[in-house]
């Protein structure tokens, strides 16, 4: 081996150690980046000459980098479109990054809605996920994921409960006057239903007494809520009986019309007014509307449907599902995010800005929710941090560091020994 060699053996060593710091330096300027994954340097020798045919040594270059994917800390954000993952796997984003409309993939969880409603990246970069539709059936392939657009549909009211207690005292007033209930009837009560587009429609629900414990219902709301109908004009849409025992227990109660067509919604439409649990139908009869001596009132109320709902909050559960909180009290499931997991996690390229993309090393992605395979759970509210050790990528850089300044020394006396070869001449 001649002097020569030993001045690029020397340089191989500055070189490939400034370069590992170059990596501990991109590692320590990361400690703070959401989802970053550090790098460490590995080191390969190289060869040089042959002296009796053993070969000789010929410097260390920098033969590439190595992505550490242990789990970061996870810290609480409080913002439920903040994701981190537990575990494995990796968020699925689509969209244009740097010119190139690809999908990306990243444990960066710092998500929010765009203007168009979409789940993005600070990159504006679509998050995949598997919508479920109104049914509760999930896509069989990952989308976009148009969340803030979503309306909670109205749901027509179909049952009307309620609990009272009608006054056994109460006399028995003139027979039923549709156009003059109140001096036909004993107590009313209100409540409010919907139609199929979600319009609210106040109901009027008059009591009369019939005498020997016998009392009858009729439901009205305006003309004007109907078809045909006249506004400011009560109209009768539901009626029945009810029958108590001489103890007070509702005995039974029958419904004897039912039918509403509100104006522009589905005609026809069926309430069912309920008021308890009726000897008859197998109750005890004292679970609900009563008749016992004292004034009329009414104790609960319990109406379903609902108007169309505007989205008002998220939450995310660990398997990633998305409920959608609706100002009409709805709460539904909307989609789940997807994760990606790969064969070689260490073949992925950087792309920059947190994210990765796929290669002929890393393998094809295998998406699927959260929890499945080798996939992580999900945590709303919270981000992984980087996963860079301060003290320890502070250390390794005074290891290189001590490193770089020894191969300078071999440089040096290898500058000396040419330098005492070039004065043997003289």
């Amino acid at each position: 081996m001649t002097i020569t060699n030993s001045l690029y053996i020397g340089i191989s060593g500055l070189q490939a150690h400034g370069e590992a710091i170059s990596v501990v330096g991109d590692n320590i300027a990361n400690a703070s980046t959401i989802g970053y994954k550090r790098n460490r340097a590995e080191f390969s020798d190289m060869l040089g000459g042959e002296i009796d045919s053993q070969r000789l040594g010929g410097g260390v270059r920098l033969a590439g980098t190595q992505t550490m994917w242990d789990q970061g800390t996870i810290t609480q954000t409080g913002n439920p479109l903040d994701l981190a993952v537990r575990g494995g796997g990796m968020f699925v984003v689509k969209g244009n990054h740097g010119g190139q409309n690809a999908q990306y993939y990243t444990r960066d969880g710092e998500f929010h809605l765009d203007n168009q409603g979409f789940v993005v990246n600070k990159q504006n970069l679509r998050l995949q996920g598997f919508t479920i539709d109104g049914a509760g059936t999930r896509a069989l392939s990952a989308s976009d994921l148009p969340l803030g657009a979503r309306e909670s549909p109205p749901v027509a009211t179909q049952s009307a409960a309620m609990t009272l207690n009608l006054d056994a005292n109460a006399t028995v007033p003139p027979a039923w006057d549709p156009t003059n209930p109140n001096t036909t009837s004993n107590y009313a009560t209100s409540e409010t239903a919907y139609d199929s587009l979600g319009a609210p429609h106040h109901i009027e629900v008059f009591f009369r007494n019939q005498g020997a414990g016998a009392w009858e219902y009729h439901a009205m709301v305006d003309g004007g809520d109907l078809t045909g109908g006249a506004k400011g004009t009560l109209t009768e849409i539901a009626a029945g009986n009810l029958t108590f025992t001489t103890a007070g227990a509702l005995q039974s109660q029958i419904s004897t019309a039912s039918s509403a067509s509100f104006v522009n919604a589905t005609p026809g439409q069926v309430i069912n007014f309920k008021f308890g649990d009726d000897i008859a139908s197998g109750g005890t009869g004292m679970a609900g509307t009563t008749q016992f001596a004292g004034a009329s009132a009414v104790n609960g109320l319990d109406v379903d449907g609902r108007a169309p709902g505007k989205l008002t909050d998220i939450a995310i559960s660990d398997d990633g599902k998305i409920r959608g909180v609706f100002d009409n009290g709805d709460k539904v499931d909307m989609a789940q995010v997807a994760l990606a997991d790969f064969a070689n996690e260490n073949g992925l390229d950087r792309a920059g800005d947190g994210l990765v993309v796929e290669t002929a090393s890393s393998g094809k992605p295998l998406i699927d929710v959260p929890g499945t395979g080798a996939r992580g759970a999900v945590s709303s509210g919270a981000l992984e941090a980087s996963n860079v050790d301060l003290g320890n990528e502070l250390v390794t850089l005074i290891a290189y560091q001590r490193a770089f300044q020894a191969n300078a020394k071999t440089v040096t006396t290898a500058d000396e020994m040419m330098t005492d070869v070039n004065n043997l001449k003289r």
